[in-house]
């Protein structure tokens, strides 16, 4: 009885926090953690030092590329294409934000184009829920496609720890496709998706209201028309490189430095973290950033918050599980030796209660490990740590529903039934479905 109850106060902690959002999620873990320390004399857990450390050297440097105007540069990349394309926005609108995600480790930067995707399809007469509701997904499918974001980071440590050493390069050559083909049944469910704008009666009724006319065609969302700083280009370069750069390394470890008596390579965690803080420091010099504008962007504040969250999170969950894992494997160990896949809709439930794919990996994945589930199945359902779209509350849903001003990208009458939930389903599944088979392909059986 008494793991159940302890089990209730993780549960419930998780889910307060979730509800508060941001840095609650960390600080309310922390209640938790308290409560099965101090009140239930539980051996604490270790926290996930590592992949903070990774998620603070990759955000600082974003955050650097933010505050130079490289991510600006982007985005008007996007908007000119997006721009010349508007009858395939549906299609191009959801890669734009999947691979902004992958370059960045977030997804927070679909904030800036998203208005964009809106304002593109509202004018051209296109239903706007139908790009909007579907970029929305692909920019927080691409967390899991980024070689620098927790999800993946920590996933590939957890592999070495368990003996498989599976390289970042091999989980994004099985997530990055899977995911990619996911993305293009689900714009391509988004394409026909509810009614065109001259057969919909509620978007006719907000035509015959002259202000609400005005609000959807007064202004026209654009970065077209910003004039960047020279140092845009120059800092998008620099942090291309270092991407490059950590690939190189992880794919010919023999140019990796060795240490110790047994000669091993440095490992890639540290890899990514000396190679991103360089390359901030390398940026805010040549580029002459001030650290406050670093510091005062959107990406280098959600990532922080991020840090806090994950930290709450993967500690308290890591607390409860390796002190029950053994039991636990008994009840669950029966479900997924006959099916390994079913793993998935672990992983899934909690992003749905949790609202973070870095934290999801950290909480749930050493299960899957413990129950020996083989490493080319939990590489393969990766894309199932998305699940938070489930119940439209995650910042990015929300903005989207606000910066659609045609009112078709909404919540339903019945809360799930919303714009995000089709199209993340559909990717979701494709997605794993896709992986499982791919990357025994990858990684072999």
């Amino acid at each position: 009885m008494i793991p159940w109850i302890e089990l209730f106060i993780v549960l419930t902690c998780l889910y307060v926090g979730a509800r508060y959002g941001g840095i609650a999620l960390g600080v309310i873990s922390g209640i938790g953690l308290a409560i099965l320390v101090f009140g239930f004399q539980m051996k604490p857990g270790t926290p996930p030092t590592t992949v903070i450390y990774i998620i603070i050297a990759a955000v600082t440097t974003a955050g650097i590329l933010q505050a130079s105007g490289g991510m600006d540069f982007l985005i008007q990349i996007a908007e000119k294409l997006l721009r010349r394309h508007p009858n395939r926005i549906t299609f191009l609108a959801p890669y734009c934000t999947f691979f902004l995600t992958v370059l960045c480790g977030t997804g927070h930067v679909v904030y800036t184009l998203t208005p964009i995707i809106a304002d593109i399809a509202l004018k051209k007469g296109i239903r706007p829920e139908r790009p909007v509701a579907v970029s929305s997904i692909a920019s927080q499918v691409g967390i899991t496609c980024s070689p620098i974001a927790a999800a993946v980071v920590s996933f590939a440590t957890m592999t070495a720890d368990n003996g498989f050493g599976v390289s970042i390069l091999q989980i994004l050559s099985v997530t990055i496709p899977s995911c990619m083909l996911g993305l293009f049944f689900a714009a391509l469910y988004s394409n026909r998706r509810g009614l065109d704008l001259d057969k919909d009666p509620e978007y006719q009724k907000r035509l015959q209201d002259p202000e609400l006319k005005h609000y959807m065609f007064g202004e026209t969302a654009t970065l077209m028309n910003k004039e960047l700083p020279k140092s845009a280009k120059t800092s998008v370069l620099m942090f291309f490189a270092a991407l490059v750069v950590i690939g190189l390394l992880a794919s010919f470890p023999e140019l990796l430095p060795k240490f110790g008596e047994k000669a091993k390579p440095l490992s890639m965690s540290l890899v990514i973290q000396i190679v991103m803080l360089c390359a901030g420091g390398l940026i805010l010099l040549v580029c002459k950033i001030k650290p406050k504008d670093i510091v005062a962007g959107s990406v280098w504040q959600a990532g922080m918050v991020a840090v806090v969250a994950i930290y709450g999170i993967a500690w308290l969950s890591d607390t409860y599980f390796s002190t029950h894992i053994s039991s636990m494997k008994s009840g669950i160990n029966t479900m997924v030796q006959g099916a390994p896949w079913a793993f998935a809709f672990a992983l899934f439930g909690v992003s749905v209660l949790i609202n973070t794919q870095g934290g999801t990996v950290l909480a749930v994945m050493p299960l899957g490990f413990s129950l020996g589930i083989p490493v080319t199945v939990l590489v393969g359902i990766l894309p199932s740590v998305y699940g938070y779209f489930f119940i439209p509350n995650y910042p990015s849903d929300i903005a989207s529903m606000n910066f659609d001003r045609s009112g078709t990208t909404k919540i339903g009458k019945y809360l799930l039934n919303h714009s995000f939930m089709a199209p993340g389903l559909i990717s979701v599944i494709t997605s794993c479905i896709f992986g499982y088979f791919w990357a025994k392909v990858i990684i072999g059986a």
